[in-house]
């Protein structure tokens, strides 16, 4: 497919995914009732509003991330932000639970978006420090201190989760699986935030990107400060993923399958990566809580012989790894083949 019929593609891939998104659920709304349906306005809008959002955030964040670390198996959870961010909130809902403020939290939302997105930023700084030697940051410190400061956070939230009852861990587990049920629009005001600042540093540093992919010493030969460039990239990463994971908790695989998928169609030049990684993980994001709505639930409760307590539909963290994982697989193994 040529780059000119990419962006229309896509595009109408986006909208019609969306349209659906609008039109399918437990309750169908025939087309000619959806501009004054108040299940439309209230419920699904804003919540689709969050998916397109989040999902372009950790598309774009691992883009970044890829770059960086000249690493194709980057993605947003590689610098212990999403698990960053879900300790500070599983810590939020339990200490807020205990002093009996848990309906405060629940019904905003904005304690929980905040304390996820400094435990984020907070798990994001230290793996940047922890990578640096002699004054510079090393792509292969930065991997392996991403996945210490990431198994540390996991650790700290087992933790937690074995201290908490059975009503707090039916709310964390939204947030640590990652879910977009129950988002409406104090959500899409979290997000849009960390979204535009997010969105336009990654977007803006696609010319800095194409010269770190040439390698540390030709960018620095072409005049450019090569850590100044790596603390950018880093810190809008970390900004998509913080900001998205505050919201949805720990959605997993979307920003490793949307920029490996955006690549295939357009290439390695960041100018033209870096907006189809957006576009692109925001659509399987998409299709994966179409897949999370619209799940017969009835299956699992005919399996499990009991009911499912879940009458918005599955959480979208269910739903990704079944796509990541064959995905994940073959990426792998076309790696060995062609190695």
């Amino acid at each position: 497919m040529s780059v000119r019929l990419l962006w229309p593609g896509l595009t109408a891939l986006l909208l019609a995914t969306a349209a659906a998104q609008l039109a399918i659920g437990t309750v169908a709304i025939p087309l000619a009732e959806m501009p004054d349906h108040i299940i439309l306005h209230a419920v699904r809008l804003p919540r689709l509003i969050v998916v397109v959002l989040s999902g372009a955030m950790l598309g774009l964040a691992g883009a970044l991330l890829q770059t960086v670390t000249r690493n194709p198996l980057a993605e947003p959870g590689l610098m212990g932000v999403s698990a960053g961010a879900v300790l500070a909130i599983v810590a939020m809902i339990i200490a807020a639970s205990r002093a009996e403020g848990l309906g405060v939290v629940r019904e905003t939302g904005w304690h929980l978006g905040l304390a996820g997105v400094a435990g984020g930023m907070a798990a994001g700084a230290l793996t940047y420090a922890l990578s640096r030697h002699q004054g510079t940051s090393r792509p292969i410190l930065l991997v392996l201190m991403g996945v210490l400061v990431a198994g540390s956070a996991s650790a700290l939230t087992s933790v937690l989760l074995l201290t908490a009852d059975e009503s707090q861990l039916r709310l964390v587990l939204h947030w640590t699986i990652g879910s977009t049920n129950g988002r409406g629009w104090v959500h899409v005001e979290m997000l849009l935030p960390y979204a535009a600042a997010g969105l336009a540093m990654g977007l803006l540093s696609a010319g800095v990107a194409n010269a770190l992919q040439l390698g540390a010493g030709v960018a620095a030969g072409l005049g450019l400060r090569v850590e100044h460039a790596r603390l950018l990239l880093i810190f809008a990463a970390a900004v998509l993923t913080a900001g998205a994971v505050s919201v949805v908790g720990g959605i997993g695989f979307v920003g490793l399958i949307g920029p490996h998928l955006a690549r295939m169609l357009v290439g390695n030049d960041a100018r033209r990566l870096f907006p189809a990684a957006a576009v692109v993980a925001a659509l399987l994001l998409t299709l994966a809580d179409l897949g999370a709505r619209t799940f017969p639930l009835g299956w699992i409760e005919a399996w499990t012989r009991s009911p499912v307590p879940a009458p918005t539909g599955l959480p979208v963290g269910v739903i990704t790894p079944l796509l990541g994982v064959p995905f994940f697989l073959w990426l792998v193994f076309a790696r060995r083949e062609r190695a």
